[in-house]
């Protein structure tokens, strides 16, 4: 395979990875991964062993460099835990090599439930209720970590983290605006929603890690078991409150046919239902769970603005039409199941 190098000059990583002692020889089968919208990712064989190359997209983000930094820190922060997650192997926080930050991961060997099911998995429902089982206690073990103990103590700021949630994202979506080509923003009920969630907020929490963007889209299972292989895709993680996390679940979580705003996952039939995904993190917890549909509406308020990143740069012809037109339509869908929420709590 031709890679670009403009994307991932191979023989300028060839060189930086002689120098740290990883592996002689070429690199073989290298391969594109799909999956994400956001930052790019290749797999190779170099020797005897099998890599995952990951670095931002060809048109970087103003953050894209220093979140490829915190992601290398965290996953090796992570080593001995728990939690499943890749293994870092190498980290390279300059940008000079590649023309951006990047990092090397273990290749994790398993699959992405919306991109469909082994027959272990698809046959029987009682697998697909451990895989949703054990898809939540990943979240409860992140969650339950001492970020002080693994070195973190740093990486995020806690002190305030709720109250930072709105005006940060509507920041965020406001600065899609200096993209030509984007028109701003067409999401419904958006300054009510960001009104209620200021209003309604928990006015404590105990301080942990969170993924940020913990959903079935970011988790791989195991292929001869239905655990899970590793969360992936921790470019929003940061220590504030780990409910953020369970939050998601809740605003990311399929219907009763398998339909999610991001994926679709069939069979469904089996797997536990929200609520009883909610029941199964409280008893791993020791957190206050009593305000939990407010972070189900935040994460429908913060997740629906990162997609519409997509959108406002897709105007601007820095990513896929048809990408931040689907990813577009995900934003609305978010907003309109917050709002449902809103409205159901009064």
């Amino acid at each position: 395979m031709t890679v670009d190098p403009s994307i991932v000059d191979l023989e300028a990583l060839r060189v930086w990875m002689d120098e740290r002692g990883l592996g002689e020889g070429e690199l073989i089968g290298v391969v594109a991964l799909t999956g994400g919208t956001q930052n790019l990712l290749l797999r190779f064989r170099r020797g005897d062993r099998d890599y995952v190359l990951r670095r931002p997209p060809v048109h970087k983000r103003a953050n894209s460099d220093e979140t490829m930094r915190r992601e290398s820190r965290i996953l090796g922060a992570l080593k001995g835990t728990d939690v499943p997650h890749p293994d870092l192997i190498a980290a390279e926080p300059d940008e000079s090599v590649l023309g951006a930050s990047f990092y090397l991961m273990e290749a994790v060997e398993g699959f992405i439930p919306g991109a469909g099911l082994p027959s272990l998995h698809a046959d029987d429902p009682d697998v697909r209720r451990a895989m949703g089982i054990s898809f939540v206690d990943a979240a409860a073990t992140l969650g339950a970590i001492d970020h002080k103990e693994i070195g973190l103590e740093d990486f995020g700021r806690p002190d305030g983290y709720l109250e930072r949630q709105v005006p940060r994202w509507l920041a965020q979506l406001d600065s899609f605006s200096e993209l030509d080509g984007y028109p701003g923003p067409d999401i419904p009920h958006l300054a009510e929603i960001g009104r209620w969630l200021d209003e309604n907020r928990p006015r404590s929490f105990e301080p942990g890690i969170l993924h940020g963007d913990f959903h079935l889209g970011n988790v791989m299972f195991r292929n001869d078991a239905p655990d899970v292989a590793a969360v992936v895709d921790w470019e929003l993680a940061t220590v504030g409150d780990p409910l953020v996390d369970l939050g998601l679940i809740i605003a990311m979580w399929p219907e009763d046919d398998g339909q999610s705003a991001l994926s679709s996952i069939q069979p469904w039939e089996g797997f536990p239902t929200a609520d009883e995904l909610v029941d199964r993190y409280r008893v791993n917890t020791t957190r206050d769970m009593s305000m939990i549909e407010w972070y189900g509406v935040l994460a429908c308020f913060k997740t629906g603005i990162i997609l519409e990143g997509t959108n406002a740069r897709a105007k601007a012809g820095q990513a896929s039409t048809e990408i931040g037109d689907m990813l577009h339509a995900v934003t609305v869908s978010l907003f309109e199941r917050g709002w449902s929420i809103v409205t159901r709590l009064g």
